[in-house]
């Protein structure tokens, strides 16, 4: 068995249950792509720092004090306002239509309405409601595969964040306000979900299994569920 390349060992860690690297779905997607290509520019901009350090640190010396002064003026004009202007410009440009995907807006694709799921944080779990059909889980979400989920998510005591990183960015969940992110399902599997802000001593444990399923295999599962059952996850 011969030994895998340099960069097979690099993208093997852009794998895994929390990888917002390995998306399954449009909003994880468009983050990833806005990652990527941050990772790409500040590459770049590494380099062409080292290379002017290099350049820099070969140059004539016998400079004027004026000279210097100017050359100075320039570099702080051009390296200091220009160059982080026109950076965070197009970061803004580019990175905020990433957003819209998770913004519960009217679906672009027409096709069913959005499945709506309330989400309950608390120390140190996940409650979660489908208002549809009275159902409710615990720790855990289903949802079907190529629709649409807007998740109304709110908490009863601190500040919770809802994060599934495959399938898309956090929410932050407040008490006394509810706020709402929109996710899909591109593929069927199972995801991982966890708190991303640090609520207390149980904030570790405080995760969520997401199955994604097949449309008629969910309708089937949702309709086998009486509507007080609780799912609950083994922790």
């Amino acid at each position: 068995m011969g030994i895998a390349p340099p960069a097979v060992w690099l993208l093997a860690g852009c794998a895994g249950p929390l990888s917002t690297l390995d998306p399954a779905g449009p909003s994880a997607h468009a983050i990833a792509v806005v990652w990527w290509w941050m990772l790409g520019v500040a590459t770049l901009v590494l380099l062409g720092v080292v290379v002017l350090w290099l350049v820099a640190m070969r140059s004539r010396r016998g400079h004027s004090h004026e000279q210097a002064r100017r050359s100075g003026l320039r570099w702080l004009v051009g390296g200091g306002l220009v160059l982080p202007g026109v950076a965070v410009v197009a970061l803004v440009v580019f990175g905020a239509p990433a957003g819209l995907h998770q913004l519960p807006l009217p679906d672009p694709d027409g096709g069913e309405p959005p499945l709506r799921i309330d989400v309950r944080a608390r120390q140190f779990q996940w409650d979660l409601h489908y208002p549809d059909t009275g159902l409710r889980l615990r720790d855990e979400l289903r949802l079907p595969v190529g629709r649409t989920v807007h998740l109304h998510v709110t908490s009863d005591d601190v500040i919770h964040s809802f994060w599934v990183p495959r399938l898309g960015g956090k929410l932050d969940a407040l008490p006394g306000r509810v706020q709402v992110v929109r996710l899909r399902a591109d593929q069927a599997g199972e995801f991982l979900g966890q708190c991303a802000e640090y609520c207390g001593v149980g904030h570790a444990h405080m995760k969520m299994v997401v199955h994604a399923m097949e449309p008629q295999a969910f309708a089937q599962w949702m309709a086998s569920r009486p509507g007080t059952a609780q799912e609950g996850v083994a922790r």
